[in-house]
């Protein structure tokens, strides 16, 4: 059966690596891989969501990774064990690739050179969120998410509050203060899908 292969698959990978994909149909609160696990293959989300999440030594979830597309566990490539649990909070699906393939295939200084590339862009996008959970205050944090993840000061809501809260590091309860009150103050506006950001007057 054929399966849809993002444009982005077919100009980072090898013609033999693209023949070695899988289509993999995830539904909400399935487990794409188990934190402990041995890593056996490499996921890139077309479309859905997971997020990447450890629980903590006093049994709180911690968000280290969220993923509306692209690969999903770079960090599995060279290591014995997954260091995390992945789990879908949409209905989607993801491309699986075996990971022994992956790491042969880097052996070819063109495809490992593309594969680093793509590595810088998420270390970029790593140290953002890293600025972002550095920040004291949860309207600072609000802010910078919008500002970061928006597009022109509009952040399109594709998860709940509770997962949006876990990924700055702050309660479900404390983010919705915070959006309150930026709203009593006219610096936010709260559509059904989305938060938007309005410029002071």
């Amino acid at each position: 059966m054929d399966i849809y292969i993002p444009e982005l698959l077919k100009e980072l990978l090898p013609k033999g690596l693209l023949g070695q994909c899988h289509a993999h149909h995830f539904e909400k609160g399935d487990y794409l891989f188990h934190q402990g696990k041995k890593p056996e293959y490499m996921f890139f989300i077309v479309s859905g969501e997971a997020v990447l999440t450890r629980i903590s030594s006093h049994g709180e979830p911690t968000t280290l990774q969220r993923c509306k597309g692209g690969f999903v566990s770079e960090a599995s490539l060279l290591v014995d064990a997954y260091h995390c649990d992945a789990i879908a909070t949409h209905n989607g699906q993801a491309i699986t690739l075996p990971i022994k393939s992956l790491r042969e295939a880097l052996a070819d200084s063109k495809f490992s050179m593309k594969w680093v590339q793509l590595l810088s862009k998420e270390i970029m996008r790593l140290r953002t969120q890293s600025e972002r959970l550095g920040l004291k205050d949860i309207r600072s944090k609000l802010i910078h998410l919008i500002e970061t993840e928006g597009k022109q000061g509009v952040l399109i809501l594709q998860s709940d509050f509770k997962s949006m809260a876990s990924e700055i590091g702050v309660t479900h309860e404390a983010l919705y203060r915070a959006i309150a009150t930026l709203e009593k103050e006219g610096l936010l506006e709260k559509h059904p899908d989305s938060l938007e950001l309005l410029k002071k007057k």
